[in-house]
């Protein structure tokens, strides 16, 4: 299954070269435009990692909480 995080990381090296490239082609140096595709890069990465990061889900407990259970409190005697 394929999610957002997969389909992002298969973006920072196509919006690296790919913005590079195109910045280059139109007239802009090379020099100029990898910085260009590598902060379009970094923004990639930081928005998955800030905006939508890898959460898991939190677990579901089997039994009810001790807290939750009514009766008296166990004792050592």
């Amino acid at each position: 299954m394929t999610g957002y995080h997969d389909y992002v990381l298969g973006l920072i090296p196509a919006a690296l070269l790919g913005i590079t490239a195109l910045l280059s082609t139109t007239g802009l140096s090379v020099q100029a435009a990898v910085p260009v595709g590598g902060g379009v890069a970094a923004l990639l990465v930081a928005h998955a990692m800030f905006v939508r990061g890898p959460v898991t889900a939190s677990p579901t407990p089997d039994a009810p909480d001790a807290a939750a259970q009514s009766g008296p409190a166990p004792n050592g005697d």
